[in-house]
């Protein structure tokens, strides 16, 4: 059940009026005591009443004096910078109300032009509208197309940084000459590759028939084909390559 909202006016009744001052004061010394544990400030209530002789202090009568003595040390114009009554406090918020009123009537005004623009493209006349809807529905015609000459711009930026980027990549002959030349460099180094296969097959075939290529003529050492007598040759380099 949702708490009835108290109509804030001067209570007539006596007893009903001497209770809602105890338990109010109670709040409000909690919520002063709150404040200034939550956020470690100076904080002081004094309350006067015709129901006590002597007036109410928090947090205590030499707190209260330390407080009040740090308010007096401030200039006049510090002192009512931010000073309200009850008066002031109304009028700020009938202000505050004033300016959310204006500002939902023109988002109320916006919409109901919005939905007179959106009737006129299917068909529906403007003979019924008068001077100030037709200037309000030309200001919003106006509005609208600024919205879209804004976005076409976006779109149109955004546009030419693409093909700025584009551009920095390279042209697209330059992209297919350059594919060529690596495919080129790629057959190339296939080439080589079977080459050197071949070359190592042909060697391995010389080892099988050393009568041909190779031979023991007197005292000579073996030849090993395109090496030397150190072993230095393609065919360590080739196949051990860990043995450089």
């Amino acid at each position: 059940m949702t708490r009835k909202k108290v109509k804030l006016a001067y209570i007539s009744n006596d007893s009903a009026r001497k209770a809602t001052y105890k338990k109010r004061k109670k709040g409000l010394m909690k919520k002063v005591n709150e404040l200034s544990t939550l956020c470690g400030i100076q904080t002081c209530a004094i309350i006067y009443s015709p129901y006590e002789s002597q007036p109410e202090v928090w947090p205590s009568p030499v707190g209260v004096q330390r407080v009040l003595l740090k308010f007096k040390e401030m200039s006049e114009m510090d002192q009512s910078k931010k000073m309200v009554n009850q008066e002031s406090y109304l009028r700020q918020r009938i202000a505050k109300a004033n300016e959310q009123l204006k500002k939902q009537s023109k988002d109320n005004r916006e919409k109901e032009m919005t939905q007179v623009m959106l009737q006129t493209l299917t068909g529906k006349g403007l003979h019924s509208l008068n001077m100030m809807d037709l200037d309000d529905l030309g200001w919003l015609i106006e509005q609208k197309l600024k919205d879209i000459h804004k976005k076409v711009d976006a779109l149109n930026k955004a546009s030419d940084s693409q093909e700025s980027s584009a551009t920095t990549m390279g042209t697209p002959e330059a992209a297919v000459k350059s594919g060529v030349n690596l495919q080129l460099q790629a057959e190339r180094s296939g080439l080589d590759a079977n080459v050197d296969i071949m070359q190592r097959q042909q060697w391995i075939m010389d080892m099988m028939n050393p009568e041909e290529n190779v031979g023991f003529d007197g005292d000579h050492e073996m030849m090993l084909p395109f090496g030397d007598n150190n072993h230095n040759g393609l065919w360590s380099n080739a196949f051990f390559a860990w043995d450089k």
